[in-house]
């Protein structure tokens, strides 16, 4: 009699035989790779590319609008030669540097003519647009020595006062304001402080002109601290450092 068959054992579990080789199984290779992430993002992709190259052109178009529009104003400003017009171009272009250019020259305009509360409007308004740099300081003199003819003294020598303290303040002009707050002092007579501005000259700039005006200044003073000279009056409050064509001179 014959035996009977074993029946067949099941395949105990994790049992791989039945999988393919790994030899036969597909590689997937780095192009593969990106060309699956192309085919999924390829139109994301061109949509930032026509973004950046919008950006690219749109600022490109502002610049050159920007720069035709600065080439107009600077024509604009050329072409106006008389006050009416200079009064229009700083109407016209109220925050453009070149408007605080105008408004000094209508500012030194009207003080040779004579028109200290005219004179001292511009050079406020000219300061406020220029803010910084050799201009806007000349404009701060000129306000202040404005106001001293306008008849604000005090005024005009507490902005004196503040440019002379400056210390990022070019020198040149630090040294005329206190030049003029000397000749203010010695056209009150107080001797002691034309000495005290005369040694802040000699510390700042010994060599500057404006020095050896003060000095000079100091000079012509009476020993008993008394009032100075008519003459020296005129160079207190009408120096040339406001001139339109030598400003600081």
């Amino acid at each position: 009699m014959s035996s009977p068959a074993t029946p067949p054992q099941p395949a105990p579990a994790g049992d791989d035989r039945n999988l393919v080789p790994a030899e036969a199984s597909p590689v997937i290779t780095l192009e593969d790779r990106m060309r699956g992430f192309w085919d999924s993002y390829r139109k994301v992709v061109y949509a930032i590319c026509a973004l950046v190259v919008l950006g690219i052109i749109g600022k490109g178009a502002m610049e050159s609008f920007e720069a035709q529009r600065e080439e107009g104003v600077r024509k604009a400003y050329a072409a106006a030669t008389t006050p009416e017009q200079l009064k229009a171009f700083a109407g016209a272009n109220a925050s453009h540097s070149l408007a605080g250019v105008a408004h000094l020259r209508l500012a030194d305009d009207a003080f040779k003519a004579g028109k200290p509360a005219d004179a001292a409007a511009a050079y406020e308004k000219a300061a406020g647009i220029l803010k910084t740099g050799p201009l806007a300081a000349r404009a701060r003199v000129g306000l202040a020595l404005s106001q001293v003819l306008a008849g604000k003294p005090a005024d005009g020598a507490k902005i004196l006062g503040q440019v002379a303290a400056e210390e990022k303040e070019f020198k040149a002009v630090r040294a005329e304001a206190i030049y003029h707050l000397c000749s203010l002092a010695a056209e009150a007579g107080q001797s002691d402080e034309v000495q005290k501005r005369v040694d802040e000259l000699m510390k700042l700039d010994v060599s500057s002109p404006w020095t050896q005006r003060a000095m000079a200044l100091r000079a012509s003073l009476p020993p008993a601290a008394a009032p100075a000279a008519d003459a020296k009056k005129e160079a207190a409050v009408a120096p040339a450092g406001v001139q339109v064509k030598a400003p600081g001179k």
